[in-house]
């Protein structure tokens, strides 16, 4: 059984900058891609980026330019770099990893940014 523990959401203001951390753990076979979604009340969630195994990236159009995905093989961990946050993105995010025997979401970190 894989878990994932996420971390670093919080409240920043507009402009700012957060880093979002998301570590998995458990029994890991085999680890392919890692992403980043978003969800908001009354809304569905929704993709904001996603990185492969091998590197290639995959963002929503609203977040290029001012998010980074990154991941750490070696420490099963997936990484959101958020710069120049904006009050839309205020939302709480999910990390996903697709792994065997079932892709695994995360419990959500909240995000508020404030303008």
């Amino acid at each position: 059984q894989v878990q994932l523990a996420e971390s670093g959401g919080g409240l920043v203001q507009a402009g700012g900058s957060l880093r979002l951390s998301c570590a998995a753990s458990g029994v890991i076979f085999a680890i392919n891609a890692m992403g980043w979604y978003r969800q908001v009340p009354g809304k569905q969630r929704e993709l904001v980026a996603t990185i492969a195994k091998g590197g290639n990236t995959n963002y929503a159009d609203s977040v290029k330019g001012r998010f980074t995905i990154s991941r750490d093989n070696a420490k099963n961990t997936v990484y959101l770099q958020m710069n120049s946050l904006k009050p839309e993105d205020t939302a709480v995010y999910y990390c996903n990893v697709d792994t065997l025997p079932h892709p695994v979401w995360g419990q959500g970190t909240q995000v508020t940014v404030s303008s």
